[in-house]
């Protein structure tokens, strides 16, 4: 690895001085990366590959065997226990390895590259640009669901409090709301909430709220046949359990599953579930991005023009009736890396 690194940086002219003053770390770190006395952290290599344009993929297996062969050294034991730990990789993750294909490692590994350029702009991060392209994010989400507003008119209602001549009471509270439910998430965020029951029911209650008051932040209830008679509970339970089961998930698969992926899956297992009455797709996408806000990343904006739109549901749809989720993890993987190459290109990196 110190090869490729010192390779790189004098391929690209670069002095430690230059690599160490972009990464914002000491740069007797980037001579000890180079001559092998040091090891870089996952995320500095993850910089490193981006700033002097190595393959990720090469980069990360030999730093990955360097690392392992520094913590096992010349224990006797090293070969038995590697062997064990391969078996056990290999049980672990056997459905996370199926259902990625190279196409979406791909994918994925491009993402994490852009992401590292932005971490190293953060710098730059501007207030207004932040706030248009949450409103373009609004109108967007909005417009998935029918919501009739222009963009300009998303604005105007959001930003001026206007009223829009044609448009229904709906379609205002719901652009209103869905700006103040995107604030709600970086609320959360700020504070360092983790995702659970009572912040998703929040979400949805501001997604509803003015529009459906009843339902807004409550599970709906499901009709149960008794005796060919329909018996609605008083009580959501068979959807509260289904919700249960959605968290134990969160809480099993978190650690372990790219940021990108776990946002996608909540997305999907959520919006399948259909735990709400209204607004499952607002409140299925603003929890994907409250995953990925978390995670560093930026608001994925699936756009509602009819060829965008179809796609999505398309590929949901082959997720949920024919259980695969290659499409739909993917369509969310490039909306998310055309939405990270869009902010680099608007802060002009």
């Amino acid at each position: 690895m110190k090869t490729l690194l010192k390779n790189a940086r004098e391929q690209k002219g670069l002095k430690t001085r230059e690599v160490a003053q972009i990464l914002e770390i000491d740069q007797a770190l980037i001579s000890k990366f180079e001559n092998g006395s040091r090891k870089p952290t996952k995320d500095q290599v993850i910089k490193l590959a981006s700033l002097l344009e190595i393959d990720f993929e090469t980069l990360m297996i030999a730093w990955l065997k360097e690392k392992i062969l520094y913590e096992i050294g010349q224990d006797e034991f090293a070969l038995k226990a590697i062997n064990m730990v391969r078996e056990e990789l290999n049980n672990k993750y056997v459905t996370v390895k199926k259902s990625l294909s190279k196409n979406l490692i791909s994918i994925l590994n491009e993402i994490d590259v852009l992401k590292s350029k932005l971490d190293q702009f953060r710098k730059f991060n501007s207030y207004r640009i932040t706030q248009a392209l949450e409103l373009e994010y609004t109108f967007e989400s909005n417009r998935i669901e029918g919501n009739t507003l222009t963009l300009r008119e998303t604005e105007l209602v959001i930003n001026e409090g206007l009223t829009i001549s044609g448009k229904s009471m709906r379609e205002h509270l719901e652009a209103i709301n869905h700006q103040e439910a995107i604030a709600y998430i970086k609320h959360l965020i700020d504070k360092n909430t983790p995702l659970n029951e009572r912040e998703v029911l929040s979400i949805h209650n501001l997604i509803l709220r003015g529009i459906n008051p009843e339902d807004a932040g409550r599970y709906r209830r499901v009709q149960i046949m008794i005796k060919g008679s329909t018996y609605m509970p008083p009580q959501p339970f068979m959807i509260s359990k289904e919700m249960e089961e959605f968290f134990i998930w969160f809480e099993t698969n978190k650690k372990s599953l790219h940021p990108i992926i776990l946002a996608a899956e909540l997305h999907e297992r959520l919006v399948t579930i259909h735990p709400f009455i209204d607004g499952n797709g607002r409140t299925s996408r603003l929890v994907m991005n409250l995953i990925l806000l978390q995670s560093g990343y930026v608001i994925a904006n699936i756009k509602g023009d009819y060829k965008t739109r179809m796609n999505y549901y398309n590929t949901l749809e082959t997720a949920q009736n024919k259980n695969n989720k290659e499409d739909f993890l993917l369509f969310v993987a490039q909306n998310e890396k055309e939405s990270l190459a869009r902010y680099l290109d608007i802060i002009g990196q």
